[in-house]
């Protein structure tokens, strides 16, 4: 038997998986692969069985578990403290948590924000275009607007910006665990403040909203507040920017395509679920089986109770049985099946607001600035390693 692969792998393009993982077939739809510690877990990558083993509850996200999958040394840390909010809570507890946000993230909520997310965009390339050429898009537009996108809707003060994303970039991808954990640390005293604040004097603001709610019996407490303030805030901005960087790359790094929606601006909506199934920011789900589950799709596997569960993402979005010529960016396909935001009871409470964002940041920034390219060779572009959410460190461009 052929010894397992690692995960997690760097990819070698930022936009295609690493080459280096297991590639699914109707007979082999997960596979043992290596975490940093020597411990094998199972990867998931057949897209059917994703969905399947996604939407089962016998598996576990609860982090804390001794039998929890940890990928990285940087991230072992962080499981010796109290379980993440949401993503790391099985029901009921999730559920719990889940209704409590779910009136700030309808589809409704995220359509009434248009015009604001409009205002913010505009106002960022308005600066760019008068900077004029050459710009680092990164840092210039597409950290900064889902950065104060998500500031306005939770209450947060965008001047503080410079702190909490610091802290999240290092939370994500700081150099060493102590190092994670102090920037965890550091967002989880500032939130913790910015509660307290917010109970004497209340704003505008899901927050603030949360906090009213905690005046309730029964509602969240002041640790459970800074949990869920902590995951909506720095995955309200890391992943979208990541997607507006890359998505903008890959688009620069395929003209045909780009030429396409230049000509049909109509198509951006079709073109950013497509760009969500190809790119597959966030690649590497945990979770971790409470009991023996028989996998489906694959007769005669069981993943067995305290065995690690990972899914690869960016692999399951590949899978040919679920998505033709997948590895071709096709705006003509149906891709709303992707597993990009999840799926089952922990999918992206967030996806509407991030599909608002997306689709007017990327449509706006090809319709004003018709002649964007790249400012240096693309394979000059520095790209995040494997063992975060996957995206551009950088992105000079020019027009």
């Amino acid at each position: 038997m052929s010894k397992a692969v690692a995960f997690p792998q760097d990819r070698s393009c930022p936009y295609h998986p690493p080459t280096g993982y297991p590639q699914t077939d109707d007979e082999r739809p997960l596979s043992r692969v290596t975490l940093w510690d020597g411990r094998e877990v199972w990867l998931v990558t057949g897209h059917g069985t994703a969905r399947a083993l996604l939407a089962d509850q016998r598996l576990s996200t609860d982090s804390t578990r001794d039998d929890f999958p940890i990928p990285t040394e940087r991230a072992a840390g962080l499981r010796r403290r109290r379980r993440a909010a949401l993503l790391g809570l099985d029901d009921p507890e999730h559920n719990a948590q889940r209704r409590l946000l779910i009136p700030s993230f309808t589809l409704k909520r995220a359509e009434r924000l248009r015009p604001r997310i409009q205002e913010i965009v505009d106002r960022l390339l308005d600066a760019m275009v008068a900077q004029g050429p050459p710009a680092e898009l990164v840092s210039a537009f597409a950290l900064p607007v889902p950065s104060m996108v998500i500031c306005e809707l939770l209450g947060v003060p965008y001047e503080d910006h410079d702190f909490f994303e610091e802290r999240s970039r290092r939370l994500l991808r700081g150099p060493t665990a102590a190092d994670t954990e102090q920037a965890l640390a550091d967002l989880e005293g500032y939130l913790g403040e910015l509660v307290d604040r917010k109970r004497k004097k209340p704003g505008e603001g899901v927050l603030d909203d949360l906090v009213a709610r905690a005046e309730e019996e029964g509602g969240p407490g002041r640790e459970e507040l800074v949990d869920l303030a902590t995951i909506l805030l720095v995955a309200g901005h890391e992943t979208t920017a990541n997607m507006i960087s890359l998505g903008t790359y890959t688009l620069l790094s395929h003209p045909e395509r780009l030429a396409e929606l230049r000509a049909d601006p109509a198509l951006v909506p079709v073109a950013v679920e497509e760009l969500l199934r190809y790119l597959s920011i966030a690649d590497g789900m945990l979770r971790v089986a409470r009991e023996d589950i028989p996998v489906e799709g694959a007769p005669g596997t069981v993943v067995r109770a305290g065995e690690g569960v990972v899914f690869s993402t960016s692999v399951i979005n590949r899978d040919a049985a679920a998505f033709s010529e997948p590895d071709t960016l096709d705006w003509g396909r149906s891709a709303r099946h992707h597993v990009a935001f999840g799926y089952g009871i922990h999918q992206c409470l967030g996806q509407n607001l991030a599909r608002a964002e997306l689709e007017l940041a990327l449509g706006t920034l090809l319709r004003r600035l018709p002649g964007l390219r790249l400012a240096v060779p693309a394979d000059e572009v520095p790209f995040k390693p494997g063992d975060t959410i996957q995206g551009l460190i950088e992105l000079p461009v020019a027009w």
